[in-house]
């Protein structure tokens, strides 16, 4: 199903829904983050203004998938609630993948992501992607970096921490500069649902390649 964002009503408030998260979050006076912040709202504001093309993938599930429902469901309790509100709507139209050419045995059926903005789509954009990435209770997600893109998450359901440095909830803003190794796990009880954004040069964004950190 091929069109323009503004004839796919649910995927607008997507993409409007994801601009408020990173126009009234919390830089928690931090100036990389709230550069990084404007930067993200600002290409997604001029991105919108194109009216940019959508080309809605064939829906594809993985085994972690099972746990968005959960996923779903607490975070309507949350401050995001209104973001996880307009997920809900396009779930039956996402295609949940790993990513890499080889996962780890320890990670498969406990994690997957699904792009909702970038170069392939669904939303066409060649200077930002957005994305969203499930994991299961007690998953270990191991190190790893961008080369030269600049990365955040936001929580919108359950608990993690990053490099074993504090503990993140709904709401909370991870902030990875290029080149940053980081290693996520996940609360014991929740699944953990997580809203990205990465932004970087063109050729950054449309040829990253996606590794793990040798052990």
């Amino acid at each position: 199903m091929a069109g323009t964002l503004h004839a796919h009503v649910d995927w607008h408030y997507l993409m409007y829904e994801f601009r408020q998260m990173y126009r009234f979050g919390s830089a928690g006076g931090s100036k990389p983050i709230r550069s990084h912040l404007k930067a993200v709202r600002n290409q997604l504001n001029a991105e919108m203004a194109l009216d940019p093309a959508v080309s809605l993938p064939e829906p594809a599930r993985l085994p972690v998938v099972d746990w968005l429902g959960r996923a779903l469901d607490r975070g309507r309790q949350t401050p995001t609630a209104s973001l996880v509100d307009t997920i809900d709507r396009v779930q039956h139209q996402l295609a949940w993948r790993y990513g890499y050419d080889r996962v780890p045995r320890s990670l498969q059926g406990k994690y997957a992501f699904a792009e909702l903005m970038g170069p392939k789509g669904p939303v066409v954009s060649e200077r930002l992607i957005l994305g969203l990435v499930l994991l299961t209770p007690g998953c270990t997600y191991p190190s790893h970096a961008h080369d030269g893109i600049t990365e955040s998450y936001i929580c919108l359901s359950g608990t993690l921490s990053e490099n074993d440095v504090g503990v993140y909830a709904p709401g909370s803003l991870l902030y990875n500069p290029p080149n940053h190794r980081h290693r996520l796990t996940t609360g014991d009880h929740e699944p953990v649902l997580l809203a990205y954004a990465w932004s970087g040069a063109p050729e950054r964004l449309a040829n990253q390649k996606m590794t793990f950190k040798k052990s």
